[in-house]
């Protein structure tokens, strides 16, 4: 069973989610002059010279990521996969809630904001989330029909 689809797209969901730990959420510029923007990264950013620490975003990303991995290994137990797949979805839409947060925390009006292509990533992941589900569903109505038969 390790080799179905959803295997797959649990691991674009480990690759992308990694991805998304490297790679800037989104830039912070001043409006007022051309001075170097700032990264906001999911550990952090430094803005002006101070530093703000994102760590719950990384956090977030990270145990998403390392759930998502362990999930691969529980294709004996389909029901718990899929619940475990459902809570990494809404663990990922967390993420989410929690950038708005620290956006709107660190955001003030002499800051521009402007959106890295990194913050889709995690959407993805929560679609390719959504066909995992998909498909170990279907691996356990083929297993229940399959039981029926004997």
């Amino acid at each position: 069973m390790i080799q179905r689809i959803q295997t797959i797209y649990l691991l674009l969901v480990v690759v992308l989610l990694t991805i998304s730990l490297c790679l800037p959420i989104g830039y912070f510029a001043p409006v007022a002059d051309l001075a170097e923007e700032s990264s906001f990264m999911a550990i952090g950013v430094n803005i002006g010279g101070k530093f703000y620490s994102t760590w719950g975003l990384f956090v977030i990303l990270l145990l998403s990521a390392i759930i998502a991995f362990s999930t691969i290994f529980l294709y004996k137990k389909r029901v718990l996969q899929i619940r475990i797949s459902i809570f990494n979805s809404l663990l990922i839409l967390g993420y989410y809630i929690s950038f708005v947060i620290f956006y709107f925390s660190l955001k003030d009006d002499t800051l521009v904001f402007r959106v890295s292509w990194a913050t889709c990533l995690p959407l993805i992941t929560i679609i390719l989330n959504i066909l995992a589900i998909r498909a170990i569903g279907r691996d356990e109505v083929l297993v229940k029909a399959a039981d029926r038969l004997r």
